[in-house]
């Protein structure tokens, strides 16, 4: 695929709408008392599958590498978001992550030296108001412990996807995800056994549940993620986030009957159009705009400089 960022953007898009659902299954079709084999049983299967398909192994600097950003990305943040899905309505969970783009911004900025746009900046704002008024509107208690856990998670990843971004060096991005998919789970394993003892029992609706989020929004959801990081500035992958509560919200209604208030819904909308101000194509078409503006300003001044006095 070219280079085009609508194109990426939408790719990447996948992504965060995948991970919006994941809060429902986990709260409605998982084990609740097993966030640590839940955060494994995810990782592991999409690494594997992966793997599979990359048929590569880590080689150098790859072998740590992949612990600390499986750790950061998938690992403990798996734990963090199985504890905010359980705790959580799925609208709140899902809203809490996405004061991300800000925080991956900053840490671009440092990282990376990808200063923010004032357009991305605007985006952000945007859609922490957006966030806020799904948040803050919804009619239901809000659990401590389960916002703690999201903010958490939140912050590790927008670290973790940074670091991919800048350690990435041309590497497969198949391969890549497989081994922070496996190093995550792997680093996990030891901590379930000591917490949770043996794995969980599960039947029918768990084993679907965990088919959905390690396939569909982990293996997939990840590569899409990544890709995006690859052609696409992380302030704007961040932007993207966003659509992370708006499918979280319109999936509690649709489907667990959580009540969208009229606050709610303008928070949805406000969302959306942080997205949209983010999006490099919107970006490039306003500086055009604003360099052919110039140029007129430019060229009526040289004509009236030119006329006789």
């Amino acid at each position: 695929m070219e280079d085009n960022p609508v194109r990426w953007s939408v790719v990447t898009a996948f992504a965060p709408l995948a991970w919006g659902t994941t809060y429902y299954v986990t709260r409605h079709a998982l084990p609740a008392d097993a966030p640590l084999w839940g955060a494994v049983l995810r990782a592991l299967p999409a690494g594997l599958l992966l793997l599979v398909v990359a048929r590569r192994l880590p080689r150098g600097s790859w072998w740590w590498r992949a612990v600390v950003l499986g750790t950061l990305n998938m690992g403990a943040f798996f734990a963090l978001v199985y504890v905010a899905a359980q705790a959580l309505p799925t609208s709140v969970a899902t809203t809490v992550m996405a004061t991300s783009p800000v925080a991956m911004m900053l840490v671009a900025w440092a990282l990376l030296a990808q200063r923010p746009r004032v357009l991305g900046l605007a985006g952000a704002v945007l859609g922490l108001l957006g966030v806020a008024a799904m948040l803050l509107t919804g009619g239901t208690d809000v659990d401590a412990l389960g916002v703690l856990a999201s903010v958490a998670a939140m912050l590790m990843s927008s670290l973790g996807f940074v670091l991919a971004t800048r350690w990435s060096g041309g590497a497969d991005v198949v391969a890549t995800t497989a081994w922070q998919l496996l190093g995550g789970g792997l680093v996990l394993v030891p901590f379930a056994v000591a917490v949770e003892g043996g794995p969980p029992a599960l039947d029918g609706r768990a084993l679907l549940g965990f088919a959905y989020v390690s396939l569909v929004a982990t293996a997939v959801a990840y590569l899409a993620w990544f890709a995006g990081l690859r052609h696409l500035p992380a302030g704007t992958v961040g932007l993207l986030g966003l659509l992370n509560p708006v499918a979280g919200v319109l999936l509690g209604v649709l489907v667990a009957g959580e009540v969208l208030t009229g606050a709610q819904l303008l928070g949805v909308l406000v969302v959306l159009v942080g997205v949209l101000l983010g999006q490099p194509a919107l970006q490039a078409r306003l500086a055009r705009r604003k360099a052919v503006a110039g140029e007129v300003r430019a060229g009526v001044a040289d004509v009236r400089a030119r006329q006789p006095v």
